[in-house]
């Protein structure tokens, strides 16, 4: 048993990650993105925070298409931690909007990406909402969103908690049980469903630093870890300038950062590659875009973390 034990240890040893290859920084403070393909066009949703060169309205989203650079007009101002997704030439993009009586998950439905219609999502007073990502499953739509309460809920912040639908209009909340994981640091960045399988990329501490890694699950309740971890983590090569639009005081502002983490990594298969974004920097706010591929399709990135079925 042991000789059989070692040799799958073995095995597994010798069983490569999926290849991520880093291009580097592309914009800063630009954190929460998502790429997807809208009507034959590779679009880069964005999360435009208070704090973004120029930026005179405060906190919106937007879509940049990434061929062509020019934007979309702003919508949804007020609301952060946004995420998108597209299915039959309709976008849907999720953001969260918090206040003094609660925080709130509303859903943004467009067709031309310049009129919108708001959907309630989910929220109250009890919640304390941050992230979300939505994603299709076997007959469904889940929603998975980051909370750091209610306590009893969010256990040791950040906790995924996860929303479900038929219709991309009417949502219910899953039992408490379906979270990822209340024991410890586990923000939770990007769902995908794969053959059964949920998969939930988040972000892990460590000591002093802070990777992305990637779980999977059949029922939202109980995990897997990939052997395979970590997905992303810092380093020098996320410093390379990938934007020839980057000013001399951004590019001395990337070479002198803290980098620290890597997060919040999100991606849509496109021209034969999985277009990758990320987020690097302290993890207290000083945060740059970058970009990454992975050559093949997002089916074989998802199952080459879990190499044993």
């Amino acid at each position: 048993m042991k000789a059989f034990t070692l040799a799958l240890l073995l095995c597994a040893s010798a069983v490569a990650q999926p290849e991520i290859v880093k291009m580097g920084t592309i914009d800063c403070d630009l954190v929460e993105t998502t790429p997807v393909v809208f009507k034959g066009h590779l679009y880069r949703f964005e999360w435009v925070r208070a704090n973004y060169s120029g930026n005179e309205i405060g906190n919106h989203f937007r879509l940049v298409d990434v061929e062509r650079q020019t934007a979309t007009p702003p919508f949804a101002k007020g609301y952060m931690f946004g995420s998108a997704f597209v299915e039959n030439d309709t976008a849907y993009v999720a953001g969260t909007l918090k206040s003094d009586s609660g925080d709130r998950i509303d859903l943004f439905v467009s067709r031309d990406l310049e009129h919108w219609e708001t959907r309630s999502v989910h929220g109250g007073p009890e919640w304390g909402i941050f992230n979300t990502s939505l994603c299709k499953a076997d007959g469904k739509y889940v929603l998975m969103f980051e909370i750091d309460k209610p306590a009893d809920q969010a256990g040791a912040a950040f906790t995924a908690r996860f929303l479900e639908s038929s219709d991309l209009v009417r949502w219910n909340l899953t039992p408490p049980e379906c979270n990822y994981a209340k024991d410890r640091y586990t923000a939770p960045h990007c769902l995908r469903w794969l053959d059964g399988w949920y998969f939930d990329f988040y972000l892990e501490a460590g000591p002093g630093f802070y990777e992305m890694r990637v779980v999977r699950s059949k029922d939202l309740i109980h995990w897997e870890s990939s052997p395979l971890n970590p997905v992303l983590h810092h380093s020098e090569e996320d410093r390379k300038a990938a934007n020839p639009k980057l000013s001399a005081d951004q590019r001395e502002r990337i070479a002198q950062a803290v980098n620290l983490n890597n997060s919040d990594i999100d991606f849509c298969e496109h021209n034969g590659r999985l277009v990758i974004y990320y987020s690097w920097g302290n993890q207290q706010g000083i945060e740059h875009l970058a970009e990454a591929y992975y050559q093949g399709t997002e089916q074989d990135f998802l199952k080459g973390w879990f190499p044993n079925p």
